[in-house]
């Protein structure tokens, strides 16, 4: 049987072969923003006749409370400090609880990304189960775990942090597997051709090209934990979190208090979110940000 072999392409046919995919990715697009669109106007109407209110008679009083935090905040703005002075120690409760969370995430999502790494797992059987796990662990919202462990263990720190722990260690699972997807494998089997063990293989071929990136996701995540463990308060959890609940559910008379310790936390977010991009683009880039 003759084989044909294809002429050279025409720049007709190349034209028509790219508006023919450009078409049909339109037609995608288009697709799921159309899709998107409808599950977006049925959420909003299932949420609307489950409401106990009206969206639309709501929505005229939805700067009612910033303004009165706004008001009285300004009225009593000698007060701020002293506000802020009192709520310190809850603000460093709640940076501990971030701290230490994300330390014992990140150590849990090490081990979890490296048994679930396709040639870098020590037990290769056991790369699914390291993977749901993760997946597990990062499906469960923070306060869904916080919720369960306040009602066995009580209010305070360390439902939060354990709670956080969780949802790091799956998070960061999923990110630290897919860095050790690019790892160069030739520095582990000339460490293999002289008798390292997998161990060995791991700290001297594998740490030290991924480290830089696990240091970077790490202080990211550092960052988040903070808000979330600021959220968890408003469940018992301890933390500024719980302090800002306290200081809301008084209502007027009280505003002034929820507004330093907004003003507490929002600084205390930028700088730490500063810090890390520093550092971040150190270990990524090496050299800080300018």
């Amino acid at each position: 049987m003759a084989t044909v072999i294809p002429g050279p392409l025409r720049l007709s046919d190349i034209r028509e072969d790219y508006l023919l995919l450009t078409r049909r990715r339109r037609m995608y697009s288009g697709i799921i923003l159309l899709v998107f669109a409808a599950l977006f106007i049925s959420g909003f109407r299932v949420a609307e006749m489950r409401n106990a209110g009206s969206f639309a008679e709501g929505f005229s009083r939805v700067l009612d409370f910033p303004r009165e935090l706004v008001v009285e905040a300004w009225s009593k703005a000698g007060n701020l400090p002293d506000h802020a002075a009192q709520a310190f120690p809850a603000l460093i409760e709640t940076l501990n609880i971030a701290m230490v969370s994300t330390l014992l995430g990140c150590i849990l999502g090490t081990f979890l990304a490296l048994g679930g790494t396709r040639g870098l797992a020590r037990w290769p059987r056991l790369v699914p189960v390291a993977r749901r796990v993760s997946d597990l662990c990062r499906a469960v919202p923070e306060i869904v775990i916080a919720l369960v462990l306040i009602f066995v263990m009580g209010g305070g720190p360390v439902p939060a942090m354990i709670a956080i722990a969780i949802h790091t260690a799956g998070a960061q699972g999923k990110l630290f597997s897919e860095v050790n997807e690019n790892v160069d494998l030739k520095p582990l089997e000339g460490l293999a051709s002289v008798g390292a063990n997998w161990w060995q293989r791991t700290w001297l071929g594998v740490f030290p090209q991924v480290m830089p990136n696990y240091l970077s996701y790490s202080l990211l995540r550092l960052e988040i934990n903070i808000r979330a463990s600021a959220i968890l308060g408003f469940v018992g959890a301890g933390g500024i979190g719980y302090e800002l609940r306290n200081a809301m559910t008084f209502g007027q008379g009280k505003f002034d208090q929820a507004a330093a310790i907004f003003l507490l936390l929002f600084a205390t977010i930028v700088l730490v979110d500063q810090i890390s991009s520093v550092l971040r683009n150190g270990l990524t880039q090496g050299k800080g940000a300018r």
